[in-house]
């Protein structure tokens, strides 16, 4: 009998395709893309291994069509991670292996690598360009460092002082993979010199001192430093003993706004490196490339997916604001990308570095608990620069004036004054949350989920940031006819403009995601650190891992609602955000200030945060959450259904109740309405399982998930999250 080949698909079911191999093929090593038809259409899939026989008759097994032998094969290191997600996450294999190949990959046209370098020429080496051509000069230090993929340029908008480049005879495009485009890097033409380390404190010193005899094995090392304490560059120094290992390191971030200036930053300390970046904000030719590229780089910088990237000589993992939101998916396969990267440490015996001013109270935990090694940056690495002095407005006896109290603008007025910096900080994009109508109290809803329209007036536009879903602006009320429509509460747009007539002389600049793209991010730095930007208004994009020197001053506004959330997060995830928008004023040798208007002022979350206590409010939230047996104190796994109307999705979730194994030490709770009820016209609901233990839960769940295969009719569409982070 033929030799039967083992292929994983993306199908939704939980098992392996046979296939036979074509005459002439006698293996297929593992890891190999496939193309293979599959009912009506052809599909690619990864060959696992080799069958002595299979339980499908063998007048029904159908041929393998070839071997995409134009890609690499996916690594066992890859496999073995993907098969930990799959019983962990308890989701398809195939589905996570092909989701972890970049969509270009994932479809058996031929891959052809089109995106030219920009090279720098023997008379490029030697040129100087006019001080007034300051674009063309930067270009010339980048291409001194390292050649630049067209992709990145255009990105940066950089292709017109390119092409003056090109005009001078300067650089050259050449047709380059990204591997050769490393191996040139070795000519020492092509090389500068490193950008000076900064002097370790002591505090980074002592640190180092543990951490670098730990780099030749596994273990989880939580790295909790006060905003602007230099952990990244403990991360730098870190990889600089991987890189002299001949080991590569990951680095993972939260945000592809993020992804340039840090870039940039690895770039200037390590020229001559090959730095790859992986995040979705790439094209399709670009993120394919990039990966195509890792297993010969030094330094992977990217977004969560990157934890699946294909590094053969992995040293080193660095998760950057360990405790972000953003390091889970919320949709497909529902991992959280911190703890696959402490998956793939154990798995490569390689030590994890998880870096925070204010770690995820999981990860707290398990410092406290002696299972991660806790490493303390209490003071700033400048020695002048202090922890900002945080003051409370109370907007009980203090009145509201368009969102801003006088106390806050008298604020920004002195700042303005001084010719420092300030940052306003509101974490709802758009100029409205919603339009009102005063007559009849109609608010503009969502006609596809249980949300407001957001009103973006710039855009002339109604949207819906749960599905979408846009509209033009009524010139009248639908439900009453009365022409004057309001505008109800503040978004960042109306709060610029608001800023804008109070501080006329002020010069201001918008950042949420309706303002920023790739090339925003470098100009946002040009301008912040050039002194053209007075007063920066933004959303949660601010937040973290940005460093302006001459910013003092900041401002955070209506922060009130996560107090009373029925999320038991909130008051975790409020306090770590007060805390990173708060570490962005005063960074260097000039005090900070940040003022905060709340109506809670004797909320125990305020003190614990003027005296920059982290542990000890974390410690609070801990004995609170085992009181109330939550996480961390227990394991969570939420079964989501969504169906057409909201009893057919409790009636899947009654169902799946129903045949839930009988485990003593696990709790089955009610099926309930989400939060959000309906999104783009689906009606939401869930089932929460809980259980001190880990391994029990996941005994659970191993048992139960195949008998909710089984229920019929299928009147819902489910899934299941396991370690869920939203309700």
């Amino acid at each position: 009998m033929p030799s039967i080949l083992q292929v994983a698909l993306d199908t939704p079911l939980h098992r392996l395709f046979d296939y036979r191999l074509p005459d002439g093929l006698d293996a297929v090593p593992p890891g190999s893309l496939v193309e293979v038809p599959f009912g009506r259409t052809r599909q690619v899939g990864v060959a696992l291994g080799a069958a002595a026989d299979s339980a499908v008759e063998a007048g029904k097994l159908r041929h393998v069509i070839r071997v995409l032998d134009d890609r690499p094969a996916l690594s066992p290191d890859t496999l073995r991670l993907a098969q930990f997600c799959a019983d962990y996450y308890h989701y398809p294999l195939g589905a996570i292996l092909l989701a972890t190949l970049p969509p270009r990959l994932r479809n058996a046209t031929p891959f052809v690598a089109d995106t030219p370098w920009l090279l720098l020429t023997d008379a490029g080496r030697a040129a100087q360009p006019s001080a007034r051509a300051r674009a063309q000069r930067a270009l010339l230090d980048a291409l001194r460092t390292a050649p630049q993929p067209r992709e990145t340029l255009r990105v940066q908008k950089q292709g017109r002082h390119a092409a003056a480049l090109v005009a001078a005879g300067w650089a050259a495009w050449v047709q380059l993979p990204p591997q050769a485009a490393g191996a040139l890097l070795d000519d020492p033409l092509l090389r500068s010199d490193p950008s000076p380390a900064p002097a370790a404190t002591a505090e980074q010193q002592a640190a180092l001192d543990r951490l670098l005899p730990a780099l030749a094995q596994f273990g989880v090392h939580l790295v909790h430093g006060v905003t602007g304490s230099g952990k990244t560059e403990l991360y730098l120094r870190l990889i600089d003993a991987v890189l002299a290992a001949q080991k590569q390191a990951l680095v993972l971030i939260p945000e592809i706004a993020l992804t340039p200036q840090l870039e940039q930053h690895f770039r200037r300390r390590f020229p001559g490196r090959r730095i790859v970046t992986l995040h979705s904000g790439l094209t399709e030719t670009a993120r394919t490339e990039n990966w195509l590229a890792a297993p010969g780089c030094d330094v992977l910088l990217g977004t969560r997916l990157s934890v699946f990237a294909p590094l053969p000589r992995l040293g080193l993992i660095v998760v950057d604001e360990e405790h972000d939101a953003s390091f889970k998916q919320q949709d497909g396969l529902r991992y959280s990308a911190r703890d696959v990267a402490i998956a793939r440490a154990k798995q490569a015996n390689v030590p994890v570095v998880l870096g925070s001013a204010t770690p995820s109270l999981e990860s707290y935990a398990q410092a406290l608990s002696g299972r991660y090694r806790l490493i303390e940056l209490k003071q700033r690495a400048i020695s002048q620069a202090q922890l900002p002095d945080i003051e409370l407005v109370d907007l009980k006896h203090i009145p509201l004036d368009n969102g801003l109290t006088r106390p806050a603008l008298q604020a920004l007025a002195d700042t303005l004054a001084r010719g420092e910096q300030s940052l306003v900080f509101l974490n709802r994009r758009g100029y409205a949350p919603a339009l009102y109508c005063p007559s009849c109290a109609w608010v503009s809803p969502c006609p596809r989920c249980s949300a407001r329209l957001v009103l973006h007036r710039t855009a002339h536009r109604l949207k819906c940031h749960h599905c979408g879903f846009e509209a033009r602006i009524p010139a009248e009320c639908p439900g009453c006819g009365n022409p004057d429509l309001k505008p109800l509460g503040q978004g960042t747009q109306r709060l610029e403009e608001t800023l804008a007539a109070l501080l006329p002389a002020a010069r201001l600049r918008r950042i949420d995601r309706d303002t920023m793209r790739p090339r925003a991010w470098a100009e946002l730095g040009e301008a912040v650190h050039g002194g053209a930007v007075d007063i920066l208004v933004g959303t949660q994009m601010l937040a973290k891992g940005h460093d302006f020197p001459n910013m003092t001053l900041a401002l955070i506004l209506d922060t009130d609602g996560a107090l009373y959330s029925p999320d038991f997060r909130a008051t975790e995830r409020l306090f770590a955000q007060l805390m990173q928008v708060a570490g962005r004023a005063g960074r260097a040798d000039k005090p900070g200030r940040v003022l905060i208007q709340t109506a809670f002022p004797d909320h125990p979350l305020f003190r614990y945060l003027q005296r920059h206590d982290y542990a000890g409010y974390a410690r609070t939230l801990l004995a609170e959450r085992k009181q109330l047996e939550l996480p961390p104190a227990t394991r969570q796994v939420l079964l989501r259904a969504e169906a057409t109307t909201m009893d057919a999705a409790l009636a899947f979730l009654q169902r799946a109740a129903a045949l839930a194994p009988d485990m003593a030490d696990v709790s089955v709770f009610g099926a309930t309405p989400a939060a959000m009820a309906r999104v783009a016209n689906l009606e939401r609901a869930q089932l929460l399982v809980q259980s001190a233990s880990r391994l029990a839960l996941q005994a659970f769940v191993r048992d139960w998930r195949p008998r909710l295969d089984g229920i019929r009719p299928r009147v819902a569409r489910w899934s299941l999250d396991v370690d869920p982070l939203v309700f």
